[in-house]
């Protein structure tokens, strides 16, 4: 697949490595050119850089591998509002929560909600939100990405991208439930930020019935 990844810091740098070194072909886009093409050089031939806006051109998926607070000059800067988006599918692993407390930022919806509402006719998925970019520098055997869309045939995309990183994607339901999982992620950063591992507070591999774990 080829994808357009706008952001240069350590997600975007780090998934652009993954997925060249899987075989796709990422095409780098940043508010920074001499940084962008720096990092394209050290990725090799799979890689190459250029502007934001040329970024999402004929490309599989993008990813908005930025900060949530960046996200409305980015989607300005590639023309999202005149439809540049429509019918491509936007990965958001943004998180609209308060730093070191993870309290969400916003009063009803999500993130993925808002990008959708920016970007007219875009296919907007939720996902590669909860686990930090260090995730990505290797293969991430038995690590599961959550996501929500709306639209299945985006299914197959995110499910082979996730898995030339070694995951597993699964779809928890529709872009609706993208607030779920920013809260989760909230929740992450605050048990991290206390210096509590938030796989401590998991319940694990036990069946869940009717509501209660057993």
């Amino acid at each position: 697949m080829r994808i357009g990844i706008l952001g240069t810091g350590a997600l975007g740098s780090t998934l652009a490595r993954a997925w060249a070194a899987a075989g796709h072909d990422v095409v780098l886009g940043g508010r920074s050119r001499p940084k962008v093409d720096e990092i394209a050089a050290r990725l090799g031939p799979r890689a190459s850089s250029t502007s934001l806006s040329d970024a999402v051109h004929d490309v599989d998926a993008v990813l908005l591998a930025i900060s949530w607070t960046g996200i409305a000059e980015v989607l300005d800067a590639v023309g999202a509002a005149r439809g540049t988006l429509a019918d491509t599918v936007v990965i958001d692993p943004t998180n609209p929560v308060a730093h070191g407390v993870g309290e969400h930022l916003l009063p009803a919806g999500s993130a993925a909600q808002a990008i959708a509402s920016s970007a007219p006719g875009a296919v907007v998925v939720k996902a590669l939100n909860l686990h930090p970019a260090q995730t990505w520098s290797g293969p991430a055997t038995g690590v599961t990405v959550p996501f929500a869309t709306d639209d299945q045939d985006a299914v197959p995309t995110v499910a082979g991208l996730v898995g030339s990183l070694g995951a597993t994607a699964h779809r928890i339901g529709g872009i609706g439930r993208a607030r779920q999982l920013e809260e989760l992620a909230g929740a992450v950063i605050a048990l991290a930020a206390a210096g509590i591992d938030p796989r401590s507070v998991v319940p694990g591999s036990h069946r869940v019935t009717s509501g209660a774990v057993v």
